[in-house]
């Protein structure tokens, strides 16, 4: 699954992860590490398989664990509108 952000939401990366703009209702969200690292392996083509994958490898998360929070990332996001 592809994971494309709606066309009135502005990214930009920090020092910290990701900060998202929803320009239609001017609400922030800060993504930290985990999440940046699970929405730029997702926005690169990758699914949800690749995601969990990705956090097992750069941080120090068992595999349930991981696919529980990608899992949750991506309805949070979807709930919210913020991409489809």
């Amino acid at each position: 699954m592809t994971l494309r952000f709606h066309q009135d939401v502005s990214t930009a990366e920090t020092g910290y992860g990701t900060v998202l703009l929803d320009q239609r209702t001017g609400e922030y969200w800060e993504l930290n590490p985990t999440g940046a690292l699970v929405v730029r392996t997702l926005m690169d083509d990758g699914d949800e398989t690749a995601a969990v994958t990705a956090l097992v490898t750069r941080f120090d998360i068992d595999r349930d664990r991981a696919a529980q929070d990608v899992t949750a990332l991506v309805r949070d996001l979807r709930d919210a509108g913020l991409v489809s």
